[in-house]
């Protein structure tokens, strides 16, 4: 039987500072969104992959962080939760390559790899079977955008009819495409060996580099670490148009968590999703022996509400005052 693991990318105390004031206190990947982690979006969603063997979370906070929540969460989906701390930052592509002989334990036949901070409807499942059908290395989530904002992302070009991914490039500054990499991928064991490349291509060019100390100098402001391999510059760009990498296009909602006001924005969309995927989560009430609910409300079991009390989803507001009660319900609900 064919395994599959999951990898999300947390980053850690030093990345998502855009996030702040809302990461002072609780870890960026921690902070409730529609009453729970950020984290646990991508964690629930990776539970509905077939013949799932583990979850790795691979970040630089301290373990102690997440200690508590990967054993709880670990027991309340029974799927094994391990938290891997990087001892440096490796990129996105480098962290995954150091822990590689954890991640291949269970020898899987393919690598699901999240970044943390995406809110989307994560479809595991098809992206997976898209995979297998276009027999390549890795396989992308992507979504067209407008054109306007596709260049904060990384744009790319993918054949319309193979869906293989032609050309790829990282927050250009002309337009390429309004089709953009959501951060959500699918991978054969075969991507250690492409980045393995990348690091064997580094050292050989370190070691036959024969210049002055000045321009020894200047090199090594300009280069990166050896064991520093980035994803999307390092890996998708070089490899595109190379039948390795193919693109699965999603019709749902995609977003990026990176300042506080998108916790709001992220919550409703993640609230609405609840009633496809899990409508147990969300609240319900006859303004008689429980409370109105209106919208999509979700109370933390924690949380006492009297009967009389009226709960009103009101993230769709666009008012500063909406937007700030409805994170401090949120937080307060979840603890």
């Amino acid at each position: 039987m064919e395994k599959v693991v999951a990898v999300i990318m947390v980053g850690g105390p030093t990345k998502g500072t855009r996030f702040r004031p809302l990461s002072f206190n609780t870890p960026k990947p921690l902070f409730p969104l529609a009453g729970q982690p950020m984290i646990q979006h991508p964690i629930s969603a990776c539970k509905r992959i077939p013949n799932l063997a583990q979850i790795f979370l691979i970040g630089f906070y301290e373990e102690r962080e997440f200690a508590l929540y990967v054993s709880s969460i670990s027991n309340e989906l029974k799927v094994p939760v391990r938290y891997l701390k990087e001892d440096k930052q490796h990129g996105s592509a480098g962290g995954l390559y150091y822990f590689r002989d954890m991640i291949m334990e269970e020898n899987p036949s393919h690598i699901i790899l999240l970044n943390c901070d995406v809110c989307c409807s994560f479809p595991l499942p098809d992206l997976l079977e898209a995979h297998k059908r276009y027999g390549g290395m890795g396989t992308m989530l992507v979504i067209k955008v407008s054109a306007e904002s596709a260049h904060q992302f990384g744009e790319l070009i993918a054949d319309p009819n193979t869906k293989e991914l032609l050309h790829y490039t990282e927050k250009p500054e002309t337009f390429v495409s309004d089709l953009i990499n959501c951060g959500v991928y699918v991978f054969t064991p075969d991507i250690f060996t492409a980045i393995q490349g990348v690091l064997t291509h580094r050292e050989d060019r370190a070691n036959i580099r024969q210049v002055s100390s000045f321009e020894a100098f200047q090199s090594a402001t300009r280069t990166l670490p050896v064991d520093f391999v980035r994803l999307d510059q390092d890996i998708l760009s070089p490899l595109a148009g190379k039948k390795q990498l193919y693109t699965y296009e999603t019709m749902d909602f995609w977003e990026q968590i990176k300042t506080p006001g998108m916790s709001l924005k992220c919550s409703s969309l993640y609230l609405a999703l609840f009633k496809i995927t899990s409508p147990q989560l969300l609240a319900s009430g006859n303004g008689i022996t429980s409370a109105t609910i209106a919208g999509d409300v979700y109370i933390h079991p924690s949380a006492k509400v009297h009967p009389t009390a009226k709960v009103i989803n009101i993230s769709s507001s666009s008012s500063i005052l909406s937007s700030a009660v409805s994170i401090a319900l949120s937080y307060c609900l979840y603890y």
